[in-house]
């Protein structure tokens, strides 16, 4: 999209370009094109959460960038950020957007930042969901901050790292931030159903982490994906799936497919790209039981009960915080002033998991607070 922009103006075949998502995530997309400061533009993802405030009459954010909507409330610019009273040393666990996000600011801030990731590659949530259909551009929550965070000497970064309560304590660091996100939970468990399904465990289930993790059910058989968030991954991996060659059904309790995308404005498009698949769609049902190649629905309005075949389940649910090394910490509190730890602090899906933006956000604003005197009974604007 960018270079497109960039080259009928430059070809003359238009005078001027009006962007209104792209300046969204990036006040100075203008400045920065005639500068040519291409790799300093932090891109749209398209993910419309922008938007999502106008239907919700919530304040507007932006996954890119965090500041949209805190400049007056918060005093928050785009590009310029206090530097820290203190050069302090701050140790990062997890490199998805909120630990990413953190570090750039931390690093801008002038703070000696250690980023350590578990996995082989950085990105975290964003860079698994950018594999799949549709989200190509979700690639662009990580390439950009990966493409600030090699201008930070101040910022060391660490691949294949995972880090035990033992490791944290022995780096040595006085700020510890636990960006370790969150995962899928696979018993069912819900907005409409508040205890593990009957049966979950009767035939195999697979969750979305398994499947963004490259894993795919037995070439035959019903696969059902039981849709109880509401959002986009239901529907993504409905489609992927189907391009793998499984045959999909779709339950959700709700009354359309993907509802909370209606306020993204998204929903009509994922409900008929589901339809023009082939995924068979069961609307206003929700799961009361499962056995070996069969999936027990219950309507949510009359409760009367019908039963499709289910081979392998898909729950699309909810998720739980990563927090296992939040636990292991807090268990030996007594041992964080010996080796010299003052703070530990969880930010992003690790503390309550939601949308990219808000991790991006959770990890921008624990670095704009950072050593500074916040008084939480106090409006923050």
């Amino acid at each position: 999209m960018l270079s497109a922009m960039v080259r009928v103006i430059r070809q003359g075949i238009m005078d001027m370009i009006g962007a209104a998502r792209p300046s969204i995530a990036d006040p100075f997309l203008p400045k920065k094109i005639e500068d040519g400061r291409f790799e300093d533009i932090r891109e749209c993802i398209g993910c419309n959460i922008c938007v999502s405030g106008d239907w919700l009459m919530t304040p507007i954010r932006c996954t890119q960038n965090p500041t949209m909507g805190e400049e007056w409330r918060k005093g928050w610019h785009p590009e310029r950020i206090a530097l820290a009273k203190k050069r302090e040393a701050v140790l990062i666990v997890g490199g998805g957007p909120a630990g990413l996000e953190a570090a750039r600011a931390l690093g801008q801030r002038g703070l000696e930042v250690t980023i350590a990731e578990g996995a082989t590659t950085w990105g975290g949530r964003a860079g698994l969901e950018a594999r799949l259909p549709g989200l190509g551009s979700y690639a662009r929550v990580k390439d950009w901050r990966l493409g600030q965070l090699t201008k930070l000497p101040n910022v060391g970064m660490h691949l294949a790292s995972a880090m035990t309560a033992a490791d944290v304590l022995a780096h040595g660091a006085p700020h510890v931030v636990l960006a370790t996100g969150a995962r899928w939970r696979i018993d069912g468990v819900g907005r409409s159903l508040h205890h593990p399904l009957d049966g979950v465990g009767a035939a195999p289930v697979l969750g979305p982490d398994a499947l963004m993790a490259g894993e795919r059910p037995a070439k035959s058989g019903a696969v059902v994906i039981h849709d109880d968030e509401g959002y986009y991954i239901g529907g993504v991996l409905a489609e992927l799936l189907v391009r793998d060659g499984f045959r999909v059904s779709f339950v959700t309790p709700a009354a359309m497919v993907s509802p909370w995308t209606v306020n993204t404005m998204e929903q009509p498009r994922i409900q008929a790209r589901l339809i023009g698949l082939g995924v068979g769609l069961h609307l206003t049902r929700r799961p009361v039981r499962r056995t070996e190649g069969a999936l027990r629905l219950a309507c949510v309005y009359t409760g009367a009960e019908t039963e499709i075949a289910c081979d392998t389940l898909v729950p699309v649910t909810s998720r739980l915080p990563v927090d296992d090394l939040w636990l292991a910490l807090a268990a030996q509190r007594q041992a964080w002033a010996d080796n010299g730890v003052t703070s530990v602090t969880r930010i992003g899906d690790a503390l309550a998991p939601a949308t990219i933006a808000a991790a991006v956000y959770s990890g921008h604003r624990h670095a704009r607070e950072f050593g500074e005197l916040i008084d939480p009974d106090r409006p923050s604007f």
